[in-house]
């Protein structure tokens, strides 16, 4: 019941900020289940990489998911991911933890950011992006650029899932963000294809080496799922840039108390 409950807290931080909540899972999964990092990061992919396959489905019925797109970073981020969990079964949990930490002030920085500008939207240019939406035909244009700006983003996405157990949407949305030119919700739907895909090759992949921990798994997983159809019913109806503000606040006190566990 513990565990369904911590994943309930997930999915509805996911609804309630969007891509790039789901970072919280793993630490919840540390502070509540008692769980190494190691540990803790299969689990954590699994119940962000459904949530995001609910919504990347939802993005494809609404045509707004640019489908080559995800494939080919998703496809980059698939060959670094097992790299990513071949690294965590063997850092020591403390500097693994240290590492987390990092990332999730940035995200917390990242998030306080969008809030205090207006949150979502892409950020001002000097350039045309790489990769430019052709409006007559609805699709991306594609270039040597643009694979490549985008074969990049994955590889950082799939490393940093496989290692740290997390979706990689604080990633894919400013990259996709500073390398197109789509719109704020084509932005988002195609990032969470993005982390749907990655998510469940690195579920696989610590599956079939025995990593991932069902019992914990499955409970922690479907709380997720019905926190995020709760959060969906109450999230049009409260200020995105106040939730940002205390997403990015909930996430530096976690970054910080991740910390003070990894020095202790």
């Amino acid at each position: 019941m513990m565990v369904a409950l911590l994943g309930f807290a997930v999915g509805i931080v996911l609804a309630l900020t969007g891509a790039g909540g789901g970072i919280l899972a793993v630490p919840l999964l540390v502070f509540g289940a008692g769980l190494s990092m190691a540990e803790a990061g299969p689990i954590g992919l699994l119940a962000v990489g459904l949530a995001a396959s609910l919504g990347a489905a939802m993005g494809l019925r609404s045509g707004t998911v640019r489908y080559k797109a995800a494939l080919l970073v998703a496809g980059a981020g698939v060959l670094c991911s097992p790299l990513g969990l071949w690294l965590a079964q063997r850092m020591p949990n403390r500097p693994l933890t240290a590492i987390f930490a990092i990332v999730l002030l940035y995200v917390a920085l990242r998030a306080w950011q969008r809030a205090v500008r207006g949150a979502c939207l892409a950020p001002a240019r000097r350039k045309p992006p790489p990769c430019r939406l052709d409006l007559a035909r609805g699709k991306l244009n594609w270039t040597a650029p643009c694979a490549r700006a985008l074969c990049c983003s994955g590889l950082l996405a799939g490393g940093l899932s496989g290692l740290l157990g997390v979706g990689g949407g604080f990633v894919m949305v400013p990259a996709l963000q500073r390398f197109t030119d789509l719109g704020t919700q084509s932005v988002l739907a195609t990032s969470l294809a993005v982390i749907a895909l990655v998510s469940m090759s690195g579920v696989a992949a610590s599956a079939a080496s025995g990593h991932l921990q069902w019992a914990v798994a499955m409970p922690f997983a479907l709380g997720a799922l019905a926190g995020m159809g709760a959060g969906r019913l109450v999230a049009a109806r409260l200020p995105a840039a106040r939730l940002q503000q205390g997403f990015a606040l909930l996430s530096a006190l976690v970054a910080l108390a991740m910390l003070v566990r990894a020095a202790a």
